[in-house]
């Protein structure tokens, strides 16, 4: 699905049609193409760069996350409480631990005026890891940054902010269509196989966000022009099924041989919290790298409007 959001000489339809054709490749060309892309680029390492400030801004992006809730969010609320459930489902336990009672000492220690105050420093903060994301989506592009060092900055706090609504709107989602879901079944009388798949396409909407986050960051993070606005891409797709198969491997394995906190002992949670964000950020470039590599086959194959490796514009 696609919307121009510049001008174009093809349609619609001729655009999401060289997409999906993977830029004329077959999957195992563009598999082997992306395979080598990411090791020319230096993806696995700077995955790592990813994870390290990842790290650095999750605090203060969890407290930006949990001061625009507001009054809603306070300790001890309903909607906190959800929306540390739904972080606990993706992390794992021991990261997850160490992520709630970090925040929830940062929370109770912050007077009302001094959080407030804060809430701009925290979004500023939380937009590092944003800023490092961008400058590794220009290697996967091969293109050098020339945008200024404010309009860097500026693009990276409002991805920030948009991310942030986003986890909000999606959090409300699933909350209230839960609520709504269980209403009608009492109201009237859902069978069990009608409960069970509208919880899944309650589900499906919620994942449909976080779908839309991957496309917003491809969209605006990486410094090329004469970009297409696409809600669906097979980078997108196949990052988030990445994100979350990986996500699950590494919570199962942590389940039955977590050696880290034997081995680290209290810093085995800070590790096991940076080697998710690892997962995480690997499975975002790799997403940028298929969205790339398709470009640059599309370029290949005469597209008229597909950019080459390096160039910004076609």
């Amino acid at each position: 699905m696609a919307n121009a959001m510049t001008d174009s000489r093809l349609n619609p339809s001729k655009q999401i049609e060289s997409l999906w054709r993977l830029g004329g490749l077959t999957w195992t060309e563009l598999g082997r193409r992306v395979w080598e892309g990411m090791n020319k680029t230096d993806l696995f390492n700077r995955a790592y760069e990813l994870a390290y400030n990842f790290l650095l801004a999750v605090f203060p992006m969890l407290f930006f996350l949990i001061s625009l809730l507001g009054v809603f969010a306070h300790e001890g609320s309903r909607l906190r409480a959800d929306l540390f459930t739904y972080v606990q489902l993706a992390l794992p336990p021991t990261a997850y631990q160490l992520l709630q009672t970090t925040l929830n000492e940062i929370t109770r220690n912050t007077p009302g005026g001094k959080l407030t105050f804060g809430l701009l420093f925290a979004l500023i903060s939380g937009s590092a890891g944003m800023t490092q994301l961008i400058t590794a989506l220009n290697s996967v592009y091969e293109v050098r940054e020339t945008r200024s060092w404010v309009k860097v900055r500026l693009i990276s706090l409002g991805l920030t902010a948009a991310m942030s609504v986003l986890i909000i709107a999606a959090l409300f989602l699933v909350l209230a269509g839960g609520h709504v879901i269980a209403y009608l079944g009492q109201v009237f009388g859902m069978s069990t196989a009608a409960f069970v798949a509208s919880k899944v396409l309650q589900w499906v909407f919620a994942l449909g966000f976080v779908v839309f986050a991957f496309a917003m960051v491809y969209y605006f993070a990486p410094d090329v022009e004469e970009q297409h606005w696409y809600w669906i891409t097979p980078g997108s797709i196949i990052g988030v099924a990445i994100w979350a198969l990986a996500s699950g491997v590494l919570r199962a394995y942590l389940h039955f041989f977590n050696t880290y906190s034997k081995t680290y002992g209290s810093l085995g949670a800070v590790i096991i919290l940076m080697l998710w964000f690892y997962v995480t950020g690997l499975a975002i470039l790799l997403g940028g790298q298929i969205n790339a590599t398709i470009e640059h086959a599309a370029a290949e194959h005469g597209h008229i409007e597909a950019k080459a490796p390096g160039q910004k514009a076609a």
